[in-house]
């Protein structure tokens, strides 16, 4: 079946106000940022999504969340994102921080089919005690905090209960991909593309590199196109436009050169 869509709007079409997304991406890497800005373009709203980070230097998933698009996050990292901050402190965003390993098993458990596991990651705090601010009331106090979760005892280790997530849509983005759907990730960018496109129903993935189905090594496939359901293939500027979020320049040589 070929899954090629010819642009990230019409990827992204059927994509409804209030749906909720998993969106690839670590940091700067492996963002799907065509496909949000396709998302931006269409002036979809109140969006729950779940995303390791919610964007940073006005890119990726800050796009829309700078235009008030974004109503819910599930993540494991704030970062640098001032708007970030200022919405959550100011009671306008729902955000639910999870520690970022657990944040990948619940995406990858969702995906495979297992409704819940139990991690000792979390046990004595309020990750599994409850009481983290999900919603600030904008005065400095709490409208809504997280529940207590199920803790067991398992060879006289205590482990909590988390839950697998599903998500109407995802959003990734791959090095490779063909008209299967078949998906190969570059280094960090692996880190959770492959995830959150299997917690999705409907997945869209922009590929840097589209190929003929054959042309993939089945031994280098990340992620089998039985996850995806659309492909849109970018063109040479998109997938060449990458930013650098934080450049490390090291002291001069001797001869004067400067290295990054």
């Amino acid at each position: 079946m070929d899954k090629v869509v010819a642009t990230a709007v019409e990827a992204v079409a059927d994509v409804p106000d209030g749906a909720t997304l998993a969106v690839g991406g670590f940091g700067l890497s492996g963002v799907p940022n065509v496909l949000i800005e396709a998302l931006y373009e269409r002036g979809v709203s109140g969006l729950g999504v779940v995303s390791n980070n919610c964007g940073a230097m006005e890119s990726g998933l800050a796009v829309l969340l700078a235009a008030g698009r974004i109503a819910r996050v599930t993540g494991s990292y704030i970062g640098a994102n001032k708007e970030f901050a200022r919405q959550y402190l100011a009671g306008e965003l729902e955000v639910e921080m999870i520690p970022q390993g657990t944040l990948a098993e619940r995406l990858r458990a969702g995906g495979a089919g297992i409704p819940a596991f139990y991690t000792p990651a979390g046990v004595g705090t309020q990750v599994a005690d409850g009481g983290l601010p999900w919603r600030y009331d904008g005065s400095g106090g709490v409208a809504l905090a997280s529940p207590p979760k199920e803790v067991r005892e398992f060879d006289g280790t205590e482990y909590v209960l988390e839950h697998g997530i599903r998500t109407d849509f995802a959003l990734v983005r791959a090095a490779k991909g063909d008209r299967h759907g078949n998906l190969v990730f570059n280094k960090s960018t692996r880190n959770f593309n492959p995830l959150a496109a299997m917690a999705g129903r409907v997945t869209i993935a922009e590929v840097e590199e589209l190929v003929e189905p054959g042309e993939i090594d089945p031994d280098a496939v990340h992620l089998p196109g039985i996850f995806v359901q659309h492909v849109v293939a970018l063109t040479p500027e998109q997938a060449s436009a990458k930013m650098i979020e934080q450049r490390t320049v090291s002291a001069p040589a001797a001869d004067g050169t400067v290295s990054e």
